[in-house]
C-alpha cells in the first residue's frame, strides 16, 4: 500500500457531461424567452391605442321615469303638507268650539243666577208688601176713635182698648222671620227692645226704647202667674240685657239674635229672669 493512500484528495469531483448539458439547455431557454418578451413589448409599445370606453348615455325612457319619480315625490310632499294643515285647522276648530261651549255655559249659569235673584227679590217685595198691609190694618183697627176721651188718646197711658193684647200679639207674629240688627227699629229689621216698643205702640202704649228701662215700665209679675202680653226680661230689673213678649203655652216671641232673627221660642229652653205687665 502506498504511503499516500490515506491522505484525502483536494480536487473537486468532476461533473458529468450530461448534467452540464442540461444546465446549459435551461439557461438558453430562459434567455430565449426573455428575448421574445422584450420584442413583443417593443412592438406593443409602438402600436397606437385605437379603442376607448364609452359611458352609457341616458335614454328617453329613463329620463321620463326620473321625471315621474320627481313629480310623485313632489305630490307626496304636497299631500303631507295639506294633511298637516287640515289637522291644524281641526285642532284649532276643536279648541274654539270648547271655548264657545264654556262661554255659553257660563252665560247660562249667570242668567240662571240672575233669574233666581230676581225671583227672590220679587217674593221678598211681595212679602214686605203683605206685611206692610197687615201692619196698616192693625194700626187702623187699634187707633183710638175720634170721640174718645183725651185720656184714652194719650200716648203715655198704659190703658188700652178692648182686644189690645190680641193686637199686640198679631203685630209681633207678623214680624216673624224679620232680621235681627242691633239698633234697628223696623220695618224689616229689629233688635229686641225696638220690636217690643213697636208692638205695644200699636195699642197706644209708649214704652222706653231700651230693654233696661222696659224691664221696669209696668207692674212686676211672677213668672208662675204670666199672662199673654206680659213683657219678659233677662237680667236684673233696671239692668236687663234682653226682652220679649209672652204669647202663652210656655212660649214667647222675641228678636233673638243675628242668627235667628224674630222667632218664637220656649221658656223652658231659656227661662226669663222676670216679667212686667203693661196691659
Amino acid at each position: 500500500m502506498s504511503h499516500t493512500a490515506h491522505i484525502p484528495s483536494h480536487r473537486k469531483p468532476r461533473r458529468s457531461a450530461s448534467k452540464m448539458a442540461l444546465r446549459a439547455g435551461v439557461a438558453g431557454g430562459v434567455l430565449s424567452t426573455l428575448a421574445v418578451a422584450a420584442a413583443a413589448g417593443t412592438a406593443n409599445a409602438a402600436e397606437p391605442v385605437t379603442e376607448t370606453i364609452e359611458l352609457p348615455t341616458l335614454t328617453a325612457d329613463l329620463s321620463a321615469q326620473i321625471a315621474q319619480s320627481a313629480d310623485a315625490t313632489a305630490q307626496t310632499a304636497d299631500s303631507y303638507e295639506a294633511r298637516a294643515q287640515q289637522d291644524a285647522a281641526a285642532v284649532k276648530a276643536a279648541k274654539q268650539a270648547a271655548k264657545d261651549q264654556a262661554e255659553a255655559e257660563k252665560k247660562a249659569e249667570a242668567r240662571k243666577k240672575a233669574e233666581a235673584k230676581a225671583k227672590a227679590e220679587r217674593e221678598a217685595a211681595q212679602e214686605r208688601a203683605a206685611r206692610d198691609s197687615e201692619r196698616t190694618q192693625l194700626s187702623t183697627s187699634s187707633a183710638p176713635s175720634g170721640g174718645g176721651s183725651s185720656a184714652s188718646q194719650s200716648s203715655s197711658s198704659n190703658s188700652a182698648p178692648s182686644g189690645s193684647v190680641g193686637t199686640v200679639i198679631s203685630f209681633l207674629k207678623a214680624q216673624l222671620g224679620d232680621a235681627y240688627v242691633m239698633g234697628a227699629s223696623g220695618p224689616n229689621a229689629w233688635d229686641c227692645s225696638s220690636l217690643v216698643q213697636a208692638a205695644f205702640k200699636q195699642v197706644g202704649v209708649d214704652l222706653p226704647r231700651v230693654s233696661q228701662a222696659q224691664s221696669t215700665a209696668g207692674t212686676p209679675v211672677s213668672l208662675s202667674n204670666l199672662q199673654v202680653g206680659d213683657i219678659l226680661y233677662w237680667g236684673g230689673a233696671g239692668s236687663a240685657y234682653h226682652v220679649g213678649v209672652y204669647i202663652g203655652n210656655g212660649q214667647y216671641l222675641d228678636a233673638a239674635n243675628p242668627g235667628k232673627g224674630v222667632v218664637i221660642q220656649d221658656l223652658s229652653g231659656y227661662p226669663a229672669s222676670g216679667a212686667v205687665r203693661v196691659l
